[in-house]
């Protein structure tokens, strides 16, 4: 089997509210990859609101379709190494991962298509669900609508919700964490997510002021690019702490591994590198018993967290439209299984795709 052509497209997909009030759109660069037998992968990575669209479809187009043309889809191992060695003068950080990813997730779906698994099957099952967290609860809401929001998501069974945290009067925050404790009672666990907001002293005293809330995690603290910095308030603040959504490949997970930066890891299939690199994450994680929660894309993630032995919690955001996906995720009290379906099984509702395309 031969890759004949690699097709990209731009889908611009509008969020409700009160998810717009923060980030308007969730924009994915999709790649379908075409073979000689007709067999065709979906592969892409998804941009909240847009930002750095255009920089990463230039890559995909412009450096690594030319290394794909012509090649077995099949030897996924090598093309991904083809790819990250390519150019040795752009370290894989940011935009090239991001690229990678997208192809390399559209190789797998191929391959699982080619084989007739999914690919939680084909990687060796270890459950058959995962439980969800809800999340959301960004800045721009009102406590009304932080609470309204978290309740929603208990409705459907869901345990564990986040909320983000990072107003220059941190008090703002500590308040709201503690309205919405007081709202839910004590049977549903609190994630905060600072999203990089602040600097080390900051994030203690905030995580000093809301440990009386019995935070479950305290996720990003601190700017990704300073380990050091997260591992610090790892250190020093009595909530664990998860990170990983804006780290790439194996390289930089075992960094925050080796400076102690984290309790939790949340790799991002669609940045980090694609599922070649989270399986590879997720099997030096399991070496320090360092539990996997992955970063957004439930539909992605839910493969990887049901084929290893260290998976925790998917990801899920209100705010997509319901009919985004031909075959929607549907949450069964609180849990959420992987498609039966052949590769990742997702494909987007061609009116969707018509309708908000570039």
């Amino acid at each position: 089997m031969k890759i004949t052509a690699i097709e990209t497209s731009v889908i611009r997909v509008p969020n409700a509210p009160p998810m717009s009030t923060f980030y308007a759109t969730c924009v994915y660069v999709v790649v379908r990859i075409k073979s000689d037998q007709g067999i065709e992968g979906l592969g892409y990575t998804m941009l909240m609101n847009g930002a750095g669209v255009g920089a990463v479809r230039s890559y995909i187009e412009q450096n690594l379709v030319p290394l794909m043309i012509g090649q077995d889809p099949k030897a996924i191992g090598h093309l991904w190494q083809k790819m990250y060695e390519n150019d040795r003068g752009i370290r894989k950080k940011g935009i090239p991962v991001y690229a990678i990813s997208a192809i390399d997730i559209g190789l797998w779906d191929l391959l699982g298509k080619f084989v007739g698994k999914p690919l939680w099957q084909l990687w060796g099952s270890y459950a058959d669900h995962a439980p969800v967290y809800g999340s959301g609860g960004f800045m721009s809401y009102t406590v009304d609508e932080l609470i309204e929001e978290a309740e929603g998501f208990r409705a459907q069974g869901v345990k564990h919700y986040k909320m983000k945290i990072g107003h220059q009067n941190i008090m703002k925050d500590v308040e709201r964490v503690g309205a919405l404790r007081k709202a839910l009672g004590d049977d549903m666990a609190i994630m905060v997510d600072a999203n990089q907001r602040w600097d080390v002293p900051t994030n203690i005293k905030v995580a000093n002021r809301i440990a009386q809330y019995d935070i479950y995690w305290y996720e990003e603290p601190v700017l990704a690019d300073n380990i050091e910095q997260c591992a610090t308030v790892a250190r020093s603040i009595p909530i664990p702490v998860a990170t990983g959504e804006n780290e790439y490949t194996r390289y930089g997970f075992r960094d925050l591994i080796d400076h102690k930066a984290a309790h939790f890891l949340n790799p991002d299939i669609q940045r980090c590198g694609g599922f070649s690199e989270a399986l590879k994450i997720s099997h030096l994680a399991s070496a320090y018993d360092l539990p996997i929660a992955p970063h957004l894309v439930p539909e992605l993630s839910i493969h990887l967290l049901v084929s290893i032995p260290n998976g925790s919690f998917v990801e899920c955001l209100t705010g997509s439209p319901p009919d985004l996906w031909v075959h929607p995720l549907q949450y069964n009290n609180g849990t959420l299984s992987p498609a039966l379906r052949p590769g990742h099984g997702m494909e987007f509702n061609p009116e969707i795709v018509k309708r908000f395309s570039d």
